[in-house]
């Protein structure tokens, strides 16, 4: 079966989430949101691509910074309105210079900060 994004649930601002999953680990990177273009390009380019809401425009992962996610695979969830993109890499995910978005928990009604910043 071919792919085609119009099969995709966006949302009425033509998003769908997108959760970064780091290929080896296994970790859960980041999020952030795709359009059906984005998908379009990072599956044509192999560079996951994201739609900035703030910046209203196309958000190549790591252009500026270097760390850049390559794509191993495009996942869909079961209502398909939700993707999963299982990549590699390059330096942190996290614009804070972390290895992940997600350095915060809640512990005992505190908040705990599990990772500082990569040097």
């Amino acid at each position: 079966m071919v792919f085609d994004p119009a099969t995709l649930k966006f949302d009425d601002r033509g998003l769908i989430p997108c959760i970064a999953q780091d290929a080896t680990s296994g970790e859960v990177l980041m999020f952030a949101w795709m359009n059906a273009e984005a998908v379009t390009r990072t599956l044509a380019t192999g560079q996951v691509t994201y739609w900035s809401r703030s910046r209203a425009g196309f958000w190549v992962k790591g252009e500026s910074s270097g760390h850049v996610q390559e794509l191993v695979e495009l996942r869909i969830d079961c209502d398909r309105d939700c993707l999963l993109a299982v990549v590699r890499q390059t330096g942190p995910a996290c614009h804070t210079n972390r290895r992940v978005c997600f350095y915060t928990a809640i512990r005992e009604g505190a908040e705990v900060e599990l990772m500082a910043p990569e040097a």
